[in-house]
């Protein structure tokens, strides 16, 4: 299989990578993955992120702030956002990672809510695609989504929902990220739900150093692992390998155009 990968979702400011940036690009070139999205947690990651961005070709920054670390979110971080995404530096292409996640015990969900209205507010205004964060959730932020209406759309990453819930999304015009978890026989639903998403709606990433493949459990996940996320959707679905590799191209293109 001929062509380039881009991995829209991989934490390369985090360990294993910092400080071996220029080698972990290296590995992931040789893979065929020739870019990646570094979305960050927090405003204390933003320089940092824009920073690895402005440094290496190959990369690109998303900021926002996530719904894991809600209570380290202050009026003052969604002001640093904003003074950001003011700024419009060259390659950031997201406001990301943000959304919802009810898995915590205490997850201040209102407080959730107002982070993720407020940052989707701003993704409108500067005009910009947002990576979303869902767990447990998908109904919830699918009515957020509504609501907002962003002209951009974007991606609903580390998708683990029912083939509705994607559906729901799809119709209102997000991709849904590809990664790992395919790789598991036993994550027949999450399998099911890509093998039967229109080729349209797909995007591929891998959350590295989180969400391991299958075979590789207990080790630092890496964004070169694209290319076999991609050998497992092929698996998955009726279309040869050439045109779903175009197709996956082409939608990536689309929503992040700063690509």
């Amino acid at each position: 299989m001929n062509g380039s990968f881009i991995d829209t979702h991989c934490h390369f400011d985090f360990p294993p990578f910092t400080g071996d940036e220029a080698a972990s690009i290296q590995r992931a070139a040789a893979a065929g993955i020739d870019k990646i999205i570094i979305p960050s947690t927090e405003a204390d990651n933003f320089s940092r992120v824009l920073a690895l961005a402005e440094r290496f070709p190959a990369l690109y920054a998303a900021i926002g702030l996530h719904p894991i670390v809600v209570e380290r979110h202050t009026d003052d971080s969604l002001a640093q956002l904003e003074a950001e995404l003011a700024r419009k530096p060259p390659k950031l292409v997201a406001v990301g990672e943000i959304g919802l996640d009810l898995y915590r015990e205490n997850p201040l969900f209102e407080r959730q809510e107002y982070l993720l209205d407020a940052q989707l507010r701003l993704a409108k205004r500067y005009d910009l695609p947002v990576i979303l964060h869902s767990r447990r959730t998908h109904d919830k932020l699918a009515l957020h989504l509504k609501r907002h209406c962003l002209p951009r759309t974007g991606v609903v990453h580390g998708f683990a929902g029912s083939l509705q819930q994607a559906e729901r999304f799809v119709q209102l015009g997000y991709k849904i990220g590809v990664g790992g978890t395919i790789s598991y026989p036993r994550a027949s639903k999450t399998r099911d739900v890509m093998a039967r998403l229109p080729l349209s709606a797909l995007v591929l990433e891998t959350d590295a150093p989180d969400m391991p493949l299958n075979g590789y459990q207990g080790q630092p996940n890496r964004p070169e692992r694209i290319a076999e996320v991609f050998t497992h959707l092929c698996s998955l679905r009726p279309e040869s390998p050439e045109q779903i590799a175009h197709a996956i191209h082409q939608n990536t293109r689309a929503l992040f155009p700063g690509l």
